[in-house]
This record gives structure tokens, C-alpha cells and sequence, in this order.
């Protein structure tokens, strides 16, 4: 079986094509060039020039053909453009996820096809399963064997199409074995450090990044107390459940200003520089229409905390469309809006307006742009950004 292997210079990925090369198949290594601008990247570091002789080490090492496919272009377009414009629109947005399903297995993929291969492989840590009725394929996503390293929720938009040509050959490894592996192999990339940088950019700073592509602009940090009464709100249809805090600036004092709005997200602690507070200060909320971040003490804060979200119609998908469920239908699930988030327990409730996620316990750092995906048992069932 002809399969192209997506090597990005890491073990991970070094792993999954050494598998496919030892089970006697085709392996053909593609690295993706996805970013050309060292102007943000780590001082004295070039990621994708190390990363990509990274990837051809170990296809010299596997014996395998090597090719650097160039999409930078597209990724400014489909993965860049729409972070700025997300942020720039008060969301908070996740573009790994985006990369899986614009680039890695839409570009990637049809590269890959003119290759005539028959499957793509990366190394993520996840599993698929297929299945076959009345002649019909499905094909179920589910978590990495390795709750550490689960990466299902950066697929979490993939399709049916897509997943159909999917191959994840790590998804059944602990990190550790995948690691022994490695050495064991005398790959190249055998003890190198996990990427700390954004997927689709490198290693890069991304308040820098931000910094240089959106434009600064000073506005008010305001402080909200926690027993202010827009907490106090009687809410009990699940719309109102699911929208965030209505603040406005005569609710509370200006503590301290900031730099625009849009540099700021729900839950974030870091870069606000206001002191003299009993317990850190928390965004609860931004406003880019008035330029203006409002926060609240301690980790505690009624602010940060919502018990459900609301994921448009319109943006609603399930990876198997078959687990779709109707208007009026409503179906536990075990649910996370957020990567590395531990599963919580709650259910969806299909309405007119979408799907609406409820939690058993109230969640903290909530926000518009993020993509809530929901589970059962083990595969991930469907996702939408958050409204």
C-alpha cells in the first residue's frame, strides 16, 4: 500500500513512518513547509529549515523518498487571515484545529493523491476505526491509547472523506514506548523535545505575533466584584445559560489599561500588569467594540464560571452523521471545549438555535471562538465553535 507519511521533523511522526516501513508498505515522506516569516519566530532559531532537515534525516535513515511541499501561501490565507480576523472579532479561535481540516487533510491530502497514494499518515495520537454496512464505509475517530497525548480534539472537524484516507499508526502508544521506539531505531529525531509553538507557525510567540499583525490600541481594564448582581440572575432557559456576562463600564472601577481588547481571552491571567490586588486579577470578560477588558479576583470569580454553551446550527459537525441528533432530541455525552481538558460529564439538547452543551458542573474560562466537541465513551462524536 502506497502511503505518504506527513513528517514534520518530530518523533512522533518519525515513529509513524518507521511503523508503516516495518509492516512492508510504501512510504513516501512529505514535510509541509507552513510558514516563511522569521520576524516572529525564537531568536536564533529557523524551525522550519531545522524541521524539515529533521524529516529528511529520518527518511534517509528509513530509506524512503523525501519531498518539501510548500503551502505557506495557503496558510496565510485559510489558517492565518482567519485567526487575526477571529480575534480581531473578540473570539478566541484554535487554529491547530483548522490545520487538520484545511491543510493537512485537504492540501496535504490531495497532494498526497496525485501521488497516487492510497492513505495519509501523521502522528497524531488517536485511532480510527471502519466499519462496513450495506456496502457503506464509516469510519469512527477515537482517543490516543495514551490519555496524556489524546489529540483527537485537534480532529475534531475531520469528515467522513477525510478520515476514509486517515492513518494514525502511534494512536494505540504510551509516549514513553513511542520514545524507546525511537532510540531503539537509532532515529535521528529520537531525543528531540516536543514543539511548543503553534502547529501552522513554528516555534513563535504568539503575543508577538498578534502584536505585529493587529493594531495596538489603549483601553480600560475594568474590575468587576464578585457579588455585583449581574451574578445574581435568576437564569434558567438554556440561552441565557449560554451566553456570556452582559458587563457594561459603569459596573465597576478602572483599574488599569491595556493595549486593544483583542489581545486578551476569557480565563487569562498573563500579560495584564495590574498589581496590588489580594488575588490575581482573571479576564472575565472583552468588549472590542468599547476596547474594554473587564476582570475579577481570584480563580474563584462567579465570572469565569458558565454551566452551558450554545454551538450554532449552521456549525455544528459530526464526524459520523449518522449519530446526528434531531430537534427535540437531547443524548448524554462527555464533553471538552478545550485540548488537554479532562472529559466532563453533561448532555446536548438539540434546538432550533443549535446545539446546547449543558454541564453537570458549572466551567470555568469559556469562550466564543473555541470548539466544544462532545464524546461517548471513546470516540469523538461531533464539535462546533462555541457561539
Amino acid at each position: 500500500m502506497r502511503i505518504v507519511v506527513g513528517l514534520s521533523g518530530g518523533v512522533d511522526s518519525s515513529v509513524a513512518a518507521l511503523k508503516l516501513v516495518e509492516e512492508g508498505h510504501e512510504v513516501i515522506g512529505l514535510f509541509m513547509r507552513n510558514w516563511n516569516d522569521a520576524s516572529v519566530t525564537i531568536s536564533d532559531e529557523c524551525p522550519w529549515i531545522d524541521d524539515s532537515n529533521d524529516a529528511m534525516l529520518v527518511a534517509e535513515h528509513l530509506g524512503i523518498p523525501f519531498q518539501v511541499l510548500d503551502l505557506s501561501d495557503e496558510y496565510r490565507e485559510r489558517i492565518v487571515d482567519y485567526m487575526f480576523s477571529e480575534y480581531e472579532a473578540g473570539r478566541t479561535p484554535n487554529p491547530d484545529v483548522l490545520c487538520n481540516r484545511e491543510i493537512k487533510f485537504d492540501l496535504f491530502l490531495k497532494a498526497a493523491l496525485k501521488l497516487e497514494a492510497e492513505a495519509v499518515a501523521t502522528g497524531h495520537y488517536c485511532r480510527k476505526f471502519s466499519s462496513t454496512s450495506n456496502g457503506h464505509d464509516e469510519h469512527m475517530l477515537l482517543t490516543g491509547a495514551d490519555p496524556n497525548k489524546d489529540q483527537s480534539y485537534f480532529l475534531c472537524q475531520l469528515n467522513q472523506e477525510q478520515l476514509g484516507y486517515a492513518m494514525f499508526p502511534i494512536g494505540d502508544l504510551l509516549k514513553s514506548d513511542l520514545r524507546k521506539i525511537a532510540q531503539d531505531a537509532g532515529l535521528p529525531t529520537a531525543n528531540k523535545k516536543d514543539s511548543q509553538g503553534l502547529c501552522f507557525i513554528g516555534k513563535v510567540r504568539l503575543p508577538d505575533f498578534l502584536q505585529q499583525q493587529l493594531k495596538s490600541k489603549e483601553g480600560n481594564i475594568i474590575e468587576i466584584d464578585s457579588d455585583h448582581s449581574v451574578f445574581k440572575a435568576d437564569i434558567s432557559d438554556n440561552h441565557s445559560r449560554s451566553q456570556a456576562f452582559n458587563f457594561s463600564e459603569d459596573m465597576g472601577l478602572v483599574v488599569g489599561k491595556h493595549q486593544g481588547a483583542h489581545f486578551y481571552t476569557i480565563g487569562q491571567r498573563k500579560g495584564l500588569n495590574v498589581g496590588g490586588k489580594p488575588e490575581p486579577l482573571f479576564v472575565i470578560g472583552t468588549d472590542v467594540y468599547t476596547n474594554t477588558v473587564y476582570v475579577g479576583q481570584g480563580d474563584k470569580h462567579p465570572g469565569l464560571f458558565r454551566d452551558a454553551l450554545l454551538v450554532k446550527t449552521e456549525e455544528i459537525h459530526w464526524v459520523r452523521p449518522s449519530q446526528k441528533l434531531k430537534v427535540g432530541e437531547s443524548c448524554e455525552y462527555s464533553l471538552r471545549f478545550r485540548y488537554r481538558q479532562p472529559l466532563q460529564t453533561g448532555r446536548l439538547e438539540m434546538t432550533e438555535d443549535g446545539v446546547y452543551m449543558l454541564f453537570d458542573t458549572p466551567q470555568k474560562g469559556i469562550a466564543s471562538g473555541q470548539f466544544a466537541t462532545w464524546y461517548m465513551n471513546d470516540e469523538l462524536v461531533g464539535s462546533g465553535p462555541i457561539a
